[in-house]
């Protein structure tokens, strides 16, 4: 069965750092490319925010994060971290582990992903 599961979300203050964590379940590394979309509060738009090819491992990126946010994984352990430093007020949404064959930035159509968990970074 193919999952995703989020966790390590929550209230930090601006400036702040917080790391994601996503249980990944029945999916192949090198068949998904596996990342994270986000969504804000309020809005139907979500967001892509960062994932790691399944075609080569290389990590990409959002502009909006980029040099602040750092994705990884662990194969071993079948997870997926984001971490986040320097949070800011406009980084407040919930978070979603995401997963698709094809999808790739800025898509933020991906067909599987998580719950989700949220992040609220006060000013």
């Amino acid at each position: 069965e193919k999952q995703l599961v989020e966790s390590g979300g929550g209230l930090v203050q601006a400036g702040g750092s917080l790391r994601l964590s996503c249980t990944v379940s029945g999916f192949s590394w090198s068949d998904y490319n596996i990342g994270w979309i986000r969504q804000a509060p309020g809005q139907k738009k979500r967001e892509g925010v960062s994932f790691i090819a399944s075609s080569d491992g290389t990590a990409y990126y959002a502009k909006s994060v980029k040099g602040r946010f750092t994705i990884s994984s662990d194969k071993s352990k079948n997870m997926l971290y984001l971490q986040m430093n320097d949070l800011k007020p406009e980084d407040t949404a919930v978070y979603f582990c995401a997963a698709d064959l094809l999808a790739t930035l800025p898509s933020v159509h991906w067909d599987y992903r998580g719950q989700g968990t949220q992040v609220t970074v006060s000013s």
